[in-house]
């Protein structure tokens, strides 16, 4: 996978890598380049309007044209001018990964491009949202700067099982609807699944509330006035259809803050309602409101359980900086519901700001790890605080046995094997032959269990989703086994992609237009249900003065498909506006 000579993409770790997949440029199908040319000029015709930013001017610094799918390199080269960076991905990737992207400044592009028949909207990621939608808006540094905090702040969301069960049904069921032979029954049957896992998802957790702001921002924000607001959001930038009924009365404007989180929201619909902030500033106030209530900032024992709910690897941080990853799995509670001990099984690492310990990977806490939180019976300056001298003064010293007593009963007697002190915090204590009980007389560690590493901390300060040093954990973040569905296809859509391709070439070579009637009758006669290169064909004719009746026959044409197909209507009276009105005006209007 080659770094496309840009530094945000070539500071990704591992764990996010493995979700990225080469663009493959040339799989494009000159229906695709038709489908991205028609948005784009619909978007270039329709947001220069409602657009929050010069949308052209931002289309262009992210290295995009009207003219051509964007090619990834392009896209990194511009990028790179601005701090950021772009990959391609295979569909929806899970949320806490897509975070971790937005926090490296990368943007995570789907490599695949709606199908005709969804050019208005589509619930799958695809390349024009990713691109069109989000890469314009980049180089507004107030807005660069909330979407890179948001991902930080995201990449630490703890999350619930029932999310990863969320996230499956949603990337199935935008997989089905987006692929050529989906199947009636199975994506009703995709749609009762995730209706039911949403509607029984419980308290909703970190991850899923910073979820919905997002949405509300990133993807379906506005700003300005509840009056007059303009679009900032990728999801209704990349929609021709929701970007025009968006400005309905009928679509409810409601100011942005900390109560949005209230607002669930459905990517298979058109939204009810849609939030506007004043400034982007106030995006990252109501961030920052929202952060200051996640595990990550409050530590303590509501937030262990969080970890034990998520059911995935997250780390938990002392007080003395020692940081403990793996899957939580139990803890011990005193009568005022303060940590007395954590626990976790399976695979476990310990780490220092962010470094894994020497030797103390998940190789060798293979089976988990538990310890004690809090003080020491009779001491009130906290263990991590005491420095060696203190320490032989309590009777803990290496080679020595020791006999410590917690606030909470718990007991750890054993020789003292080594001592570990980071930044002038003590932070382990290895012990030999040791026994660890609970005041009850419960066993929690035995002596022929081998050498017993004791956390020291008085507090758990916080606890974030993933692991402290995510490369030495080698962290598989969880990857889908449902993938995109690869089209293959049929001998008449073949012939229809010639006949697509025939027509670019002639209206970017300027010449060959005597072939046009030709095309246009084998589109009438063999290739009935197709409306685009009809459109193409019209928008040559007319801006070259070719042939007024054969100019007059394809406008009968394209107006009687209109009247025929409902479906069909606004995209061909919409693909007409556009011919009349010249996207190159709009261009030079706005420069």
């Amino acid at each position: 996978m080659s770094d496309f000579n840009n530094q945000q993409v070539a500071k990704l770790p591992k764990h996010l890598r493995q979700f990225i997949v080469e663009q493959h440029y040339e799989k494009y199908t000159p229906i695709d380049q038709a489908v991205w040319r028609y948005v784009m000029r619909q978007n270039y015709s329709y947001l220069k309007h409602v657009a929050y930013y010069p949308y052209i001017k931002g289309l262009q610094r992210a290295g995009l044209s009207i003219e051509y799918i964007p090619d990834l390199q392009t896209m990194n080269d511009n990028l790179g001018k601005i701090g950021w960076g772009a990959v391609t991905v295979d569909g929806f990737i899970p949320p806490a990964a897509f975070m971790e992207y937005q926090a490296y400044r990368v943007l995570v592009i789907a490599a695949d491009i709606r199908q005709i028949n969804h050019i208005e909207y589509t619930p799958a990621p695809d390349i024009i949202h990713e691109s069109a939608g989000h890469a314009p808006i980049i180089a507004d540094t107030d807005y660069n700067n909330y979407l890179s905090y948001f991902g930080s702040i995201g990449a630490k969301a703890m999350f619930s099982s029932k999310d990863f069960e969320l996230y499956e049904a949603i990337r199935k069921l935008s997989i089905l609807k987006e692929a050529v032979d989906a199947d009636e029954q199975e994506i009703a049957a995709a749609e009762k699944t995730l209706r039911h896992i949403a509607d029984n998802m419980g308290e909703p957790s970190e991850m899923a509330l910073l979820g919905r702001l997002h949405w509300w921002t990133v993807e379906y924000g506005l700003i300005g006035t509840l009056e007059n607001p303009k679009i900032y959001g990728a999801g209704l930038l990349s929609s021709i259809g929701e970007s025009a009924t968006c400005m309905n009365p009928d679509v409810e404007k409601i100011w942005y803050n900390i109560d949005t989180i209230n607002y669930q929201y459905d990517i298979t619909k058109p939204q009810p309602q849609l939030f506007v902030t004043p400034t982007f500033q106030n995006l990252i106030d109501v961030l920052e409101a929202f952060a200051d209530t996640m595990a990550f900032r409050r530590g303590g024992a509501e937030s262990i359980l969080k970890a034990i709910e998520c059911k995935n690897p997250s780390t938990a941080v002392y007080s003395s900086g020692l940081q403990l990853t793996g899957v939580f799995t139990d803890v011990g509670l005193d009568q005022a519901d303060q940590l007395t001990f954590i626990k976790t099984t399976g695979p476990s690492a310990l780490a220092f700001a962010g470094k894994q310990l020497e030797g103390h990977g998940k190789d060798y806490h293979a089976d988990g790890f538990s310890s004690p939180v809090g003080k020491l019976k009779g001491i009130t300056k906290p263990l991590e605080d005491h420095g060696l001298i203190e320490l032989e003064l309590i009777g803990i010293l290496e080679g020595q046995e020791a006999n410590l007593t917690f606030e909470s009963g718990i007991e750890v007697v054993g020789m003292v094997k080594e001592i570990l002190i980071e930044d002038s915090k003590l932070i382990l204590i290895a012990f030999e032959d040791c026994t660890v009980k609970e005041g009850n007389g419960n066993i929690l560690f035995k002596p022929e269990w081998g050498t017993y590493d004791m956390a020291v901390g008085e507090k758990i300060v916080s606890v974030f989703n993933g692991a402290a040093d995510k490369d030495q954990y080698e962290e598989i973040v969880f990857v889908s086994k449902e993938q995109t569905h690869k089209v293959t296809y049929d001998e008449c859509t073949q012939k229809l992609h010639v006949l697509y391709k025939k027509v670019r070439g002639i209206r970017e070579n300027q010449n060959g237009y005597e072939e046009l009637p030709a095309i246009f009758n084998e589109l009438k006669t063999a290739h009935r249900s197709d409306w685009l290169c009809a459109l193409e064909i019209l928008e040559i004719v007319f801006h070259k003065n070719i042939d007024a009746e054969f100019e007059k026959e394809l406008r009968i044409y394209l107006e009687m498909k209109a009247a025929a197909e409902p479906d069909h209507a606004k995209l061909i009276n919409d693909g007409l506006h556009v011919i009349a009105n010249p996207v190159t005006q709009l261009i030079t209007e706005e420069d």
